[in-house]
C-alpha cells in the first residue's frame, strides 16, 4: 500500500480503556497522528473507512513474543520481518521479542540490529526485550543499563529462569537502576529436568516426564520474596497454575510492583489436548488443569492478572514431528490469538470488551513504558497506531494461511469468532482482512493500489 496522508474511520464504537472512552464516534488520522475523535460526523475530503459494526481499538500491544532472530543456527524459525507481518495480520501494532537468539541479545549491537531489521520491515513495531545475563546462561550479568539505554524495552532470559537467587538479587536492582522492567520465565529447572508436560495420572499414562506445578510456584515466590527490598517492576510471564496466582496476589496487595500475563493455550487448554502424544499441545510451562484455568480466570477478573500475552513460538515442522518427548516446546499465537481471547474471557463471561481490550493495550504498555510513547491509547494529538476489530466475523484458524513461519498451532480447524479487520501503524494501513461485510471497506479504493 502506497504511504496514506489521510484518513477518516467512520461510525465504529471507539474503544480507549485507558480513558475509558466507550462511544460511536469517527477518527481522523493525518501523518500517523489521531488529530480528531468526535461523536458527530467529521466531513473530510479524504479516504473513508467505514468502521460501523465494528470496534475502533488502540493498536494491540503483545509483550511476549518469539521472534528467533538473529539466528545463525540455520533453524530459519521465524524473523523479525516474518513475525511482524505476522503480528499485524492478527491485529497487533507492537510487540516484545525475547531474547532466546542465537546469538542472544545481551549486547547494544544485536539490540540495534533488531530496531533496525524492524523499521525495515515496516509492518508492527517491534521492541526487544534483552538478557538479564550473558547468554541467558544464569552465570554472569549482561549490561542492563547499557542494553536499555540502547532500545531494548525490557530485561528477561525468557525461556530460562534465573535460577541463582545472588544473580537474581542483582538483575534485579539494575533493573530498577535503569527504570525498566524485568520479565521472568517462572521455572526451577531443578524440579523440570527431562519433564515434558504437566505431573500427573495422564502423564504417567503417555510414559512422559511429569512437570511439577511446584516449579513455578517456587521461583515466582523467591522472586517476589527478593524484591520486597529493591522494588523493581517484576512481571511474571505465562502464568499456568492457580498457586501462582495466589503468590502475584500477596504480592500486590502487599504494594509490590508486580504484574503478570495469562497466554490463550493456558485459559483454553488443558492438559488433555496432550493426549495420543500431540505435540502441538507441548508447550512451556505446560498445559494445566480446568481448575488452573478457573484460577487464572478469577485472576484475570479481580485485576491480579492485567496482561494479556501470547508466547508466540514458531518452530519448524521437523521438531514437532517427532516423539513427544523430543518435541520443542511452544505454538504460534500472534494470528489467531484475538479471537481465542474473547471466547476466553468475553464468551465466558469474565470480561467485556473494554476490559479485555485493556489487557491487550494500556496495561502491556504500562509495564513495558511504551505508554511514554503515547501506544497503548487513542487519543487526539497522539500516534494513530490502531486496530479495528469485526467482532462477529467467524472464521476457522487456518496456520497454512499465517503470515509467520509457523504452524506449530493446536488450534488448527477451530471455529473462531472476532477478527482484526485492519491494523494501522502511525497511520498507514499495515494489514487489511478480507471480509464479508461490503461496507468495511476503504471507500476510495485507488488508495490500495
Amino acid at each position: 500500500m502506497p504511504p496514506m496522508a489521510e484518513l477518516l474511520l467512520v461510525g465504529g464504537r471507539v474503544i480507549d480503556p485507558n480513558s475509558g472512552m466507550d462511544q460511536v464516534s469517527d477518527v481522523l488520522i493525518r501523518n500517523g497522528v489521531v488529530m480528531d475523535i468526535s461523536q458527530t460526523r467529521l466531513s473530510a475530503d479524504v479516504p473513508h473507512f467505514n468502521c460501523e459494526g465494528c470496534i475502533v481499538s488502540p493498536g494491540l500491544i503483545d509483550i511476549h513474543v518469539h521472534f528467533r532472530d538473529p539466528d545463525t543456527t540455520g533453524h530459519h524459525e521465524e524473523t523479525v520481518a516474518s513475525g511482524a507481518a505476522a503480528a499485524v495480520a492478527g491485529g497487533f501494532t507492537s510487540v516484545c521479542c525475547m531474547p532466546n537468539t542465537t546469538p542472544a541479545i545481551d549486547c547494544r549491537t544485536v539490540v540495534e540490529s533488531i530496531l533496525h531489521r524492524a523499521s525495515a520491515a515496516g509492518q508492527a513495531r517491534v521492541y526487544p526485550i534483552a538478557c538479564g545475563t550473558i547468554g541467558r546462561l544464569g552465570e554472569s550479568l549482561a549490561p542492563i543499563l547499557e542494553l536499555v539505554e540502547a532500545g531494548a524495552i525490557g530485561i528477561s532470559d525468557d525461556g530460562d529462569g534465573i535460577a541463582d537467587s545472588g544473580m537474581m538479587r542483582r538483575v534485579l536492582s539494575l533493573v530498577e537502576a535503569a527504570g525498566s522492567v524485568f520479565m521472568q520465565h517462572c521455572q526451577d529447572p531443578t524440579l523440570t529436568r527431562g519433564a515434558a508436560m504437566n505431573a500427573g495420572s495422564l502423564a504417567t499414562r503417555l510414559g512422559l516426564g511429569g512437570w511439577p506445578r511446584e516449579a513455578e510456584e517456587l521461583m515466582l515466590r523467591r522472586d517476589l520474596i527478593l524484591n520486597r527490598s529493591i522494588g523493581a517492576k517484576y512481571h511474571a510471564q505465562h502464568l499456568s497454575v492457580a498457586e501462582s496466582v495466589d503468590a502475584l496476589r500477596e504480592a500486590r496487595e502487599q504494594g509490590q510492583p508486580a504484574t503478570g500475563e495469562a497466554s490463550p493455550h493456558h485459559l483454553l487448554l488443558t492438559e488433555n489436548a496432550c493426549e495420543n502424544w500431540n505435540t502441538q499441545a507441548k508447550v512451556n510451562p505446560p498445559l494445566r488443569t480446568s481448575s488452573d484455568i478457573d484460577a487464572i480466570k478469577r485472576g484475570i477478573d479481580e485485576g491480579v492478572i492485567t496482561v494479556l500475552a501470547t508466547d508466540h513460538a514458531p518452530h519448524p515442522a521437523h521438531t514437532k514431528e517427532t516423539d513427544f518427548a523430543s518435541a520443542a516446546f511452544g505454538m504460534v499465537g500472534l494470528e489467531c490469538a484475538l479471537p481465542l481471547y474473547r471466547e476466553a474471557l468475553i464468551d465466558d463471561g469474565v470480561l467485556e470488551w473494554p476490559a479485555m481490550l485493556k489487557m491487550m493495550t494500556s496495561e502491556p504498555a504500562n509495564v513495558t513504558g511504551l505508554d511514554h510513547l503515547g501506544l497503548g491509547r487513542l487519543e487526539t494529538g497522539g500516534p494513530a497506531d490502531i486496530t479495528i476489530i469485526d467482532p462477529d466475523a467467524t472464521w476457522t484458524v487456518d496456520p497454512t494461511a499465517f503470515r509467520s513461519e509457523g504452524r506449530n498451532c493446536p488450534f488448527s480447524g477451530r471455529n473462531v469468532r472476532g477478527r482484526a479487520l485492519a491494523t494501522i501503524v502511525a497511520g498507514q494501513i499495515k494489514h487489511q482482512q478480507a471480509s464479508d461485510r461490503a461496507d468495511a471497506a476503504i471507500e476510495d479504493q485507488s488508495v490500495l493500489r
